[in-house]
């Protein structure tokens, strides 16, 4: 199989510097990273990827069954490090990606020498002693909702999810990344995106990992965050003044400057 054809993967930057892995969240594509990634690659070699069903990628390649479970997803990266036979890769996945990425250093660690989660959620259910931000109430709802209407369900979330009413280019294209992605891949998506729970995983996290929240962040609150940070061992937390779940793109510089630190100390 045409890993890098099914992936849309594309390499850009620095030849010879470090690998920098990015990975994108639910309903998007790589364009998302557009703002950050340039900045990245001066110094970096940066490889962007679709996972299959979203953007580019061959969606002939897709089926119910590999990604209805964070397994499928993380396969997706692995096959990418492997076609481009990737050794201490920086892995920075957004969203839902976090644990994707997650996954994937749990089951081959070699290929990563670093690991960033920007806005990430191992469970975006509350539960007992922890808050994830929604109830189980609030989930099924917005996956009903989802399924009834898909496009509609994107014009009212995605700039909910974006924040920054004040700047509403932002969730319009966040919007339009969703209207784009194929209603039953998202319907699909979105309930293993929702219904997910990857707190085991985080304390078998061998590398070091930065986790960055949003000062406000409605889909990863704060407490999520702080979860994040505790049950990694040894990882490092900033937390952006920022607003919304995508500082990628409503708070580049800040993302890339906090990205860009935490590589700086492992370079040294």
């Amino acid at each position: 199989m045409d890993i890098r054809r099914r992936n849309n993967v594309s390499v850009i930057g620095r030849e010879d510097g470090p690998v920098v892995v990015l990975a994108h969240g639910f309903g998007c594509d790589q364009n998302l990273w557009r703002l950050v990634a340039p900045a990245l690659a001066v110094d970096h070699r940066v490889v962007l990827f679709d996972y299959v069903g979203a953007g580019r990628s061959d969606l002939t390649a897709w089926s119910a069954e590999r990604y209805s479970s964070l397994d499928g997803y993380a396969e997706d990266v692995l096959d990418v490090c492997r076609e481009l036979d990737l050794r201490d890769a920086v892995f920075v996945g957004h969203s839902v990606s976090a644990m994707a990425g997650v996954m994937a250093v749990v089951k081959e660690p070699g290929r990563f020498g670093r690991l960033v989660l920007l806005t990430p959620s191992p469970c975006y259910i509350d539960d007992e002693g922890y808050r994830g931000g929604f109830s189980r109430e609030d989930i099924d709802e917005l996956l009903e909702s989802l399924d009834a209407n898909y496009l509609g369900w994107s014009g009212a979330m995605a700039p909910l999810i974006m924040g920054n009413p004040d700047r509403p280019e932002l969730g319009e294209e966040l919007t339009d990344a969703f209207c784009r992605t194929d209603p039953d891949i998202a319907r699909v998506f979105a309930r293993t995106t929702f219904l997910s729970d990857s707190r085991d995983d985080l304390a078998k996290v061998s590398v070091p990992t930065l986790v960055v929240e949003c000062a406000q962040d409605v889909i990863a609150p704060r407490e999520v965050g702080a979860y994040v940070h505790a049950a990694i061992p040894g990882s490092r937390l900033v937390t952006l003044d920022a607003t919304g779940h995508c500082p990628q793109l409503s708070a580049p510089e800040a993302t890339v400057e906090a990205i860009t630190a935490f590589l700086r100390d492992g370079e040294r």
